[in-house]
């Protein structure tokens, strides 16, 4: 029984070894049992958290823009050990989530050309930190975006995030 839960549950989707244990115990199956189909499916390959990890990290950040925390969030949510979200969110290349924040507010700038420049910064900031993107950075690639578009922004007057 647990073997033909583990099969259906990975034929649909790709699944953590934690998801997959849930699963067993949401079915009354006995630890004992979960175990030794959940060891012998990590033997066979069919389940390995650290391949589950890497292709989730880029997947998700190629698909939705979501950065390293986000990711790491992401995935431990799904039971993956710390190590191995740490290890799967370092390939994350700083310079390609860097373009990718670049290209995200890129899509979103022509809808705030109608509204003044901090709320516009207030919204493509706030855009950036949900998908998980330091705020320094954040701040950074929208203050450029904007000021390449000719819109002046305070430099005294620090940004009000509360929009």
């Amino acid at each position: 029984m647990a073997r033909e839960i583990c099969l259906r549950l990975l034929a649909a989707a790709p699944r953590t070894r934690a998801q997959l244990a849930d699963a067993l115990r949401r079915k009354g199956v006995p630890e004992e049992a979960a175990e030794r189909v959940l060891g012998r499916f990590s033997e066979v390959g069919l389940i390995d958290d650290e391949a589950f990890a890497r292709a989730w990290v880029q997947s998700r950040h190629a698909g939705r823009g979501l950065a390293r925390r986000a990711l790491a969030s992401e995935l431990r949510r799904r039971g993956v050990a710390d190590e191995t979200v740490s290890e799967a969110v370092e390939s994350l290349d700083p310079e390609r989530e860097e373009r990718t924040a670049r290209e995200l507010v890129a899509r979103r700038l022509p809808g705030t050309r109608t509204l003044p420049p901090d709320k516009r910064m207030r919204r493509l900031v706030g855009m950036l930190a949900r998908k998980g993107y330091p705020p320094g950075l954040c701040y950074r690639v929208v203050k450029e975006a904007l000021e390449a578009e000719g819109d002046e922004l305070d430099a005294h007057e620090p940004p009000d995030f509360d929009d």
